[in-house]
């Protein structure tokens, strides 16, 4: 390993201003991590992770901690969602995060299941008419034009896009 690599692992950079602190996301000013990041194979779990993590700070703006999504992965997991908030609370990192899933996970869940819940969830669609005008009114005022916008996930991420200042 040559000194200039091995010297950014031992001592990195100062933090860039402006930067997000995924510590503490001040998702007032950036979305959080997008639902198609996985965790341990799982979707959503990093975006709930930032959600969490704001909360804590007092900087979630209008994100909601315990939203559906969030609720699908706890009743998925079986983990309580006012413990993770607590874990998340303590400063506990993604991988602390992680673990505590597994560890709570009821009932306890092979790598091939989490990864077909994940897959089952990136492909999740509106199925409930009242939901169906809920998400089609959204998708009209943010990108009318777009036609690829057919799953919750693509809804989202639009969303979150257009939402800070993006143009779709």
């Amino acid at each position: 390993m040559t000194d200039s690599l091995k010297s950014s692992y031992t001592t990195p950079a100062a933090p860039l201003v402006g930067a997000v602190n995924f510590n503490a996301p001040d998702l007032t000013r950036y979305p959080p991590r997008s639902p198609r990041t996985r965790l341990g194979g799982y979707v959503h779990l990093p975006r709930l992770i930032d959600k969490a993590r704001a909360v804590a700070a007092g900087r979630n703006g209008d994100y909601h901690y315990e939203c559906p999504f969030d609720q699908r992965f706890f009743a998925y997991t079986g983990v309580n969602a006012a413990a993770f908030l607590s874990e998340a609370k303590a400063g506990r990192s993604d991988s602390e995060l992680l673990a505590f899933v597994s560890a709570h996970a009821q009932p306890k869940r092979h790598a091939v299941e989490i990864v077909a819940w994940s897959a089952w969830m990136e492909q999740w669609t509106v199925t409930v008419p009242d939901t169906r005008t809920f998400f089609n009114d959204v998708h009209r005022r943010n990108a009318p034009h777009r036609e690829d916008i057919a799953t919750w996930f693509d809804w989202i991420e639009l969303d979150d896009f257009v939402t800070f200042g993006g143009r779709p």
